[in-house]
């Protein structure tokens, strides 16, 4: 797969790509997720969080790009790119590896995030609609820790 760069939009091949296969984007520059030197320490830590806990911090950096995408578009694609290795890396747990709708949820989030920032957005995605469903998470995650304080 080609290096994505900003004078070279990601194309529609590239969309394909990366919503129908367990794929990676790459950054023109500076490694991803996957690619850091301590990878399995970013994993351990992440793979500890709870599935609403890991999507309520996906739907943080969904945020920031949706935000940032007029006013820097640079900002804008390198939270997209941190979103995505970060739906990787939950797609990579062992413990949703058990479960095949989670699977497909955790995909199919993927797939959504991808085809609004860089596809046709056949799915009808608006900005707020990812919000609300990111928010979600983060509040029931929230809710849970409130919880667990008492």
């Amino acid at each position: 797969m080609r290096r994505v760069t900003e004078s070279q939009p990601i194309s529609l091949d590239d969309v394909r790509t990366l919503a129908g296969g367990h794929r990676r984007i790459r950054r023109a520059s500076g490694p991803s997720v996957t690619e850091w030197q301590h990878r399995d320490i970013a994993q351990a830590r992440w793979w500890h969080l709870s599935l609403a806990e890991q999507f309520g911090n996906i739907g943080s950096e969904i945020s920031r790009a949706v935000t940032w995408s007029t006013r820097n578009p640079e900002t804008s694609q390198a939270a997209l790119y941190r979103a995505l290795d970060l739906i990787d890396l939950t797609l990579d747990d062992p413990r949703h590896r058990r479960s095949l709708p989670r699977l497909r949820e955790i995909a199919r989030t993927r797939e959504v995030v991808v085809d609004f920032f860089a596809g046709p957005n056949v799915h009808g995605s608006t900005s707020a609609s990812l919000m609300k469903y990111f928010d979600q998470f983060a509040l029931y995650a929230r809710r849970v820790h409130a919880a667990a304080a008492r």
